[in-house]
């Protein structure tokens, strides 16, 4: 119908797609030597958006830095959040070789010492009051736990979520997810999931005139018309636009939620252990969940590692199997993660958290004063949104993707015009200079 665009047309915000004329672009300028890898990855792998077909073979990590096949040397500022300590830091890899050599697997019908451990030290990283935790394999895993466990504890189904959300890829996580990308096409979701106009939206929806105290009141009333909704599970900021909302907005929000009886789930998957610039991001929106999930860098960016942390009144199903995973109580990602919280303890990564936020949000307002097309720029911890402005604005953020890859940079775009820029916590601030430098010299190429 004239006037109504294709829905397969509309900007997808969980990252850069590969499909675009840049990537086909980018792929003709690859060696034959990269091409032929990439050839024989699709010839096994399914094809899907975000990644096969990829961009090229990477055949080594280490700290800040990834290796292609070309020997091409590239800066990591994408690392799928995973990456707070680098690449292969010693100490996790050692941590890991040790566990493997004495306890490589041990099944949840055993407790073992190394998963206790870490359970006992995630209780005391945790806001104060969330007393239990349950591990999980993956990240969609635990947000699957996390609304099971709400279902049980209120004796409710229904949940309130937000368009534009990420909580996973499985089905269960997409259905309280909003991402256009993950649902389209899929038929019917889990019943009972509501949706809220997005967080970094709240002006387009409610106006320039306290937006969030608008959106709040939504929420209430949603809750309140409502009347039996198990959860609200949100990222307590907008991970891949880097949009935080103001900081008495989650407080409210905790507040309805408590009085309706419906509990408050914080996907911090992606923004946990110490990127923020705290251990945890609720811990600077001043608000602690009923149930935390958490995941990404918790395996030292090595071995795939979620958990829920959670009330310990909520200990209420013991006769249910809320995970039940094989590798739920794995003792070498349970090793992995106890280095991993060493390191950032004994590093001070989240005071390094904090500098980084300093020191590149000062970078990139001096960049934005010099670039028209940078249209704004955001930081919350060592994580950096640059969003791109004009009418073509998408087109020109893919380009410039593939323009800073050529210079050894890679990074996300999110919500597609955001470049999100996610350095490893230790990275140094040459390479971390070197990065912006990067960027910079892309926007200059490209005439932004």
């Amino acid at each position: 119908m004239a006037g109504v665009r294709d829905p397969r047309d509309l900007p997808l915000s969980e990252g850069d797609v590969n499909i675009s004329p840049a990537r086909a672009e980018w792929r003709a300028g690859l060696s034959d030597r990269a091409r032929a890898a990439l050839d024989e990855d699709e010839r096994y792998f399914l094809r899907q958006s975000l990644s096969t077909p990829c961009l090229t073979e990477i055949v080594s990590a280490e700290g800040a830095w990834l290796t292609d096949v070309d020997g091409r040397r590239i800066l990591d500022f994408h690392g799928n959040s995973v990456h707070q300590l680098g690449h292969g830091h010693p100490r996790v890899v050692e941590a890991i070789r040790r566990e493997m050599a004495t306890l490589p697997f041990c099944t949840r019908r055993f407790a073992n010492p190394t998963a206790t451990a870490l359970a006992r030290r995630l209780v005391e990283t945790a806001p104060a009051g969330l007393d239990k935790v349950l591990l999980a394999p993956s990240g969609s895993a635990a947000v699957g736990m996390a609304l099971k466990l709400a279902r049980y504890a209120t004796g409710r189904h229904k949940t309130l979520s937000f368009w534009d959300s990420f909580h996973g890829a499985n089905l269960d996580a997409i259905g309280v997810g909003g991402e256009a990308m993950f649902r389209r096409g899929l038929g019917p979701m889990a019943p009972g999931a509501e949706h809220l106009p997005p967080l970094d939206l709240a002006r387009r929806f409610f106006g320039d005139d306290r937006p969030f105290d608008r959106l709040a009141d939504f929420i209430d009333y949603a809750l309140d018309v409502q009347g039996d909704v198990a959860a609200l599970i949100a990222e307590p900021l907008r991970w891949t636009t880097v949009a935080a909302p103001p900081p008495d907005f989650w407080p409210r929000v905790s507040q309805s939620c408590a009085r309706r009886g419906t509990l408050l789930i914080f996907d911090e998957i992606p923004s946990c252990l110490a990127r923020s610039g705290a251990m945890y991001a609720c811990q600077r929106l001043g608000a602690t969940p009923d149930i935390l999930v958490i995941g990404k860098g918790l395996g030292g960016g090595i071995m795939p590692l979620a958990a829920i942390l959670v009330r310990a009144e909520l200990d209420c199903a013991p006769q249910a199997a809320l995970g039940h995973y094989t590798h739920e109580k794995s003792p070498v990602a349970s090793a992995a993660a106890l280095a991993t919280i060493a390191v950032i303890d004994d590093e001070n990564l989240i005071a390094r958290a904090r500098t980084l936020e300093a020191h590149g949000l000062a970078r990139l307002v001096a960049m934005q004063a010099k670039h028209m097309r940078i249209a704004e720029v955001r930081a919350f911890g060592a994580y950096f949104g640059v969003e791109i402005g004009g009418e073509d604005a998408s087109e020109f953020a893919d380009r410039l993707m593939y323009a800073c890859l050529a210079k050894g940079l890679s990074f996300k775009l999110g919500g597609g015009k955001v470049v999100t820029l996610c350095p490893p916590l230790t990275i140094g601030f040459d390479d971390f200079d070197l990065a912006l430098d990067r960027l910079e010299a892309a926007l200059v190429g490209l005439g932004g």
